[in-house]
């Protein structure tokens, strides 16, 4: 803490102040050669620091009777101010804002080009993603946890898993789901057997909650309108993330699940809701056959508590182990993981209510 926090200038003691450098006018000086302002000195409690504690501030020996406090009444030290209060800080984001932008612009632009111009390559980017997602998933798992999730068959499995919902429709993608955790099984009998329920299971899991939560994107896109019903699905959940972020940033005071997300909070809440009904209402009527707007504040209502729940189930999953983000491959956002949180738990959300508002297409 600097001197200027107790509210006292530089130069300024007992003494009064004094101009550093001048050239002493007579006797009125002490040991240390500071031009005095007052006729008589006033002696401090405790001796300077640097002089024997014998000495007095006369420069006569120990012998002298030590003078403590003010010679007069009038001259009672003054406190030192009290320390001001700090400026208050502005809020800031916890990320890099331009970076986070550029990358979820780039992304965007890359999943509508790939949607409208021809369905199979947004599979193909679905595919992708999942098999990124799997890999930044089981990294973590064994670094954190020791726990060997196999990557070969979860991947490839994924993949197909995808592949499977997009042309033979939910039925593909449940033979699928289970054609990958047996090949999960096995695939890990070729290791030692320590630790291997602990392993199995961690890759069931995650062929559960990264590709099979995927298909239901591929789901969507099969139907006739298949391109505006998974626009309608991103949007929906960009825009509840985003009303839940700038609520909470500005408005945010109470916790929504502090042990969880401490960031997350009710006010956010309500602004992701707020915002995603609103979502929901046009893009319902203005985007999806024979949809209706009273259709779309639902949709939007259960979009803002899917992608709620799945943001915090990932937040769960790293406070257990022990991280702030899944990867570092998109600046800004973290990992490919850290995207899908919300995405992937309200895929089959928003494709089961649009089949029951508007059927499968």
């Amino acid at each position: 803490m600097n001197d200027s926090s107790w509210g006292a200038p530089q130069g300024a003691g007992y003494w009064g102040t004094s101009e550093i450098g001048a050239a002493p006018a007579g006797p009125a000086h002490d040991a240390h050669g500071a031009q005095q302002t007052r006729p008589m000195p006033i002696v401090p409690d405790t001796p300077d620091a640097g002089r024997d504690d014998a000495d007095d501030h006369d420069g006569r020996d120990g012998d002298a009777t030590h003078i403590s406090g003010p010679l007069f009444r009038d001259e009672v030290p003054q406190a030192p101010a009290p320390a001001p209060p700090p400026a208050p800080q502005k809020k800031r984001a916890g990320r890099d804002l331009r970076a986070a932008i550029g990358v979820g612009v780039g992304l965007g632009a890359v999943v509508i080009a790939s949607l409208f111009v021809v369905k199979a390559v947004f599979v193909g980017v679905i595919a992708v993603a999942v098999v990124v997602g799997l890999w930044e998933l089981t990294s973590r798992l064994a670094e954190r946890k020791s726990i060997k999730a196999p990557l070969v068959p979860l991947a490839v499995g994924g993949a197909a898993m995808v592949v499977a919902g997009y042309v033979w429709g939910a039925d593909g993608a449940w033979i699928a789901m289970a054609l990958t955790s047996l090949a999960v099984l096995v695939w890990r009998m070729t290791e030692k057997p320590d630790g291997y329920l602990r392993d199995v299971t961690a890759g069931v899991f995650a062929a559960f909650y990264v590709p099979f939560l995927a298909t239901f994107v591929a789901l969507m896109l099969a139907a006739d309108d298949g391109p505006w019903r998974v626009l309608t699905f991103l949007i929906l959940t960009v825009v509840s993330d985003t009303g839940a972020y700038a609520v909470g940033w500005r408005f945010g005071k109470h916790k929504l699940a502090p042990r969880i997300s401490p960031g997350k909070t009710r006010e956010g809440l309500f602004g992701a809701i707020a915002f995603a009904m609103v979502g929901g209402a046009l893009c319902v009527q203005f985007l999806i056959d024979d949809g209706s707007w009273w259709q779309g504040l639902l949709l939007g209502l259960a979009v803002a508590a899917s992608a709620t729940l799945g943001d915090l189930g990932e937040s769960m999953i790293k406070r257990d182990l022990g991280i702030k983000d899944m990867g570092t491959l998109l600046p800004g956002h973290g990992g490919i993981m850290d995207r899908l949180d919300s995405l992937l738990p309200t895929a089959p959300v928003v494709w089961l209510l649009l089949v029951l508002f508007v059927g499968s297409g």
